[in-house]
Formats: C-alpha cells, structure tokens, sequence
C-alpha cells in the first residue's frame, strides 16, 4: 500500500471506533486512537496522520450523512454496515474539506471498500459517491478540487 492509503486505512479504523461509541471529545481520546493503531501498517507518522483524518472526517459526519441521505434515501445510515458509512464519510470529507481530488477520493473509497467490506461494499460506495459528485457538479469548489494532483 502507498502511504495516503496507509493513513486511509488507519483513519478509516480510527472511524470506525468514534461510530462504536468512542468519545471524540474525551480528553485521552487522541492517545487511545494512536494505541490502537499499534498493529496497524504503518509507522507513527503514519498514524498520527491517520488520527488527525479520522478525526477531521469525523467532526464532518453529521453532514456526510445528510449528503447521502439526500440523495439515497433508500440507503440511511442506520441500514449501512459501519464499515460502509464511514468509507462514505471519510470521501466525502476528503473531497469536500481536504483538497483530495474527487477522482482519487472515489478511486482510494472503493479499493479500501475491496479489502474492509462486503462483496456488494465497492459497488455500493461507487454509486453513492458518483451521485454525490454529480449533484455537486456545478459547485466551484469541487470543480476547483478535481482539476488539482
């Protein structure tokens, strides 16, 4: 793995455990996120870049979901495998809040979707992320986004 997806994958567990009931705000948060990530590919830069994401994306949660939920409504949150919903989360967070060219957002979002998910998750996360890009077209920013490498 290149090391973005490195952070990504490690990022995505930091998720994972803040939608398990992990308190982001809790002051020994941060330092539980980075033992956790121990065993995890990697090494400490790696994963103090990875907390520093999950926990970005995490703070932008609430707004990943209303994006979804928008446009699939037949898909909310609490019918998503967590695994799912914090894929979705932790693209659209790149996408609409750290510079990630769309492109690569979806592209990095399907093949972590491949090692974590279900058979049906990479297919899932595409179309959701597609709908997502699509309705956001005419938004500058994006557009602004998806022109940088």
């Amino acid at each position: 793995m290149t090391r973005q997806r490195d952070v990504r994958s490690c990022a995505l567990q930091v998720m994972y455990q803040l939608d398990a009931g992990l308190d982001p705000a809790a002051e020994p948060t941060r330092k539980a996120l980075l033992d956790s990530l121990e065993e995890s590919p990697g090494d400490a830069s790696i994963h103090a870049d990875a907390v520093g994401l999950g926990l970005d994306a995490w703070s932008n949660h609430d707004e990943a979901d209303k994006a979804v939920a928008d446009l699939a409504p037949e898909w909310p949150t609490y019918r998503q495998p967590m695994i799912d919903r914090n894929l979705l989360r932790l693209a659209i967070h790149e996408i609409r809040h750290a510079g990630t060219p769309p492109k690569v957002a979806v592209n990095e979002a399907v093949e972590l979707a491949k090692l974590y998910g279900s058979e049906q998750t990479p297919m899932f996360i595409n179309g959701i992320l597609d709908r997502i890009l699509k309705a956001h077209l005419g938004d500058q920013q994006l557009m602004i986004e998806g022109t940088e490498d």
